[in-house]
């Protein structure tokens, strides 16, 4: 069993110079590409469960198909509930053997963001595991805007919530397609001055990848959490796959036809981290 902590990938991460991938898991044949990308480029991964994912997949079925995916290979593994929005939920996810909790409160007043964080991250730190949490709200491309992190606010919330990982809004957004935006480096900066505790970004896909290379290596940003980037390469297998024969019905056939091209892109993912090879 390589099941690790959010803390056990991010520590080495932010001492070496890299950043390890949160990729936005839906389904079995997505996960298993991640698993199988990362044992082949010799790198931790984080598996993530977000809000979609679980409206369709129950927790603990979910707890039991990352545990059995990070026991099929010998590189770190985490199972990470991304996106809880309640204790119970958060209780759930420990009790259905996550080893990452990330709490969002993130669209609240900073007091009861600190306050509903910390009872998460107390709840994880009694069953040895990590937690996630955000200050500052990273908007929704097409939807609700973001809400930029004060770096005086990201300090109050490092220090007194307890996270072991601290998810910031700088310029990115979840569900961008396109990498024309960028990340607001003097914000970075600034909230670097004011906490050494590991960073996150949610919305990596819209991250250019020079800059997300290059923020890897030299900032305390350890976690890129990529979703839309390989939600677009399943989608596109899986159009071909369907397209190439009309008269095709057996679903496995179908989508086993998604695994190369999506554990492709997460490889390429990986390597742009600079995670290929530290595990």
């Amino acid at each position: 069993m390589t099941l690790v902590t959010l803390s056990e990938v991010l520590r080495p991460a932010q001492a070496e110079g890299y950043a390890v991938p949160g990729l936005v898991c839906l389904g079995w044949e997505d996960m298993r590409a991640y698993v199988m990308a990362a044992q082949a480029e010799r790198a931790p991964v984080i598996l993530q469960a977000g809000p979609s994912c679980r409206a369709h997949t129950p927790l603990p079925v979910l707890g039991a198909m990352f545990r059995n995916l990070a026991a099929s290979v010998d590189v770190p593994v985490v199972a990470h509930l991304d996106h809880g929005y309640t204790l119970d939920e958060c209780k759930e996810a420990r009790d259905s053997g996550f080893t990452s909790l990330m709490y969002d409160g993130s669209q609240k007043p900073l007091q009861q963001n600190i306050e509903e964080t910390a009872a998460v991250a107390q709840l994880a730190a009694e069953a040895e595991i990590s937690c996630e949490g955000e200050i500052g709200f990273v908007g929704y491309s097409g939807g609700k805007a973001s809400a930029g992190t004060d770096p005086s606010e990201a300090a109050t919330f490092a220090r007194d919530s307890g996270v072991d990982a601290m998810a910031i809004s700088v310029g990115n957004v979840h569900l961008q397609q396109d990498k024309e935006g960028g990340l607001d480096v003097p914000r970075i900066r600034a909230i670097e001055a004011t906490t050494d505790i590991p960073l996150v970004i949610h919305g990596g896909s819209g991250v250019p990848l020079a800059q997300r290379s290059d923020l890897s290596a030299h900032s305390n940003i350890c976690k890129f959490n990529i979703g839309t980037e390989l939600r677009m390469a399943f989608g596109a297998a899986l159009r071909q796959a369907v397209s190439a024969d009309p008269e095709r019905f057996d679903r496995v056939a179908i989508l086993k036809e998604t695994h190369d091209p999506v554990e492709a892109a997460a490889r390429t993912v990986i390597r742009g981290l600079g995670a290929a090879g530290r595990a």
